[in-house]
């Protein structure tokens, strides 16, 4: 198998060659390697009411790939990535390497104090979540092809142990912005009571 302008938006996924389009949020189903085609096309009937496991083995993972994003780097030398992986299956999964065109070498490191170490993967348990995340684990992209600038997305391929390759377009954020943070000048949200009526 194969791993966002800004986030809450519709975001292209290549998975097996497939194109896929997720809100917020890129959609990773695992199929099991054993399992023959008319297998799998029951297993996507049966999970028809559940697009997101759709495709995807009894027992395998079920992973989403949330908010990943790039902070518009201040220094051309290295950049940094962050993202979530969300596990919605019964199997834990493991990241093992990361990859991208925007560096001959990327790495998995984990902040320790002042410094940082490189790690050799990212466990994603069962029912649970891998988080890469500023001031903990996180991607690092040493001597980047380009200079990032906000705006820009960058195809990042995160290899799993079960899952195996997965390619997302990473967005590239303001140096101090977050997902899900409102642009400047943007009104802010209007707030739902529609499940308080008649409260």
């Amino acid at each position: 198998m194969k791993l966002f302008p800004l986030p809450r938006k519709a975001v292209p996924l290549a998975v097996g060659g497939v194109l896929a389009l997720g809100v917020g949020t890129v959609l990773v189903a695992c199929a099991d390697s054993g399992s023959s085609s008319s297998d799998r096309a029951a297993d996507r009937a049966a999970n028809a009411p559940a697009p997101q496991n759709a495709g995807a083995a009894k027992g395998a993972p079920q992973l989403r790939i949330v908010d990943p994003y790039i902070p518009q780097p201040s220094s051309t030398d290295v950049a940094a990535g962050y993202l979530i992986v969300q596990n919605d299956g019964d199997t834990g999964d493991r990241l093992l390497s990361v990859a991208s065109p925007l560096s001959g070498e990327v790495m998995l490191h984990q902040t320790a104090g002042n410094s940082m170490q490189h790690i050799q993967g990212l466990e994603v348990p069962a029912r649970g979540k891998g988080v890469l995340a500023r001031g903990g684990n996180h991607i690092m992209f040493m001597n980047p092809t380009q200079t990032l600038k906000k705006g820009d997305t960058v195809a990042v391929t995160l290899t799993f142990q079960r899952t195996g390759p997965v390619t997302v377009q990473v967005p590239v954020l303001g140096v101090t912005e977050r997902p899900g943070d409102v642009p400047a000048g943007a009104p802010a949200p209007a707030e739902d009571h529609s499940g308080h009526a008649g409260h």
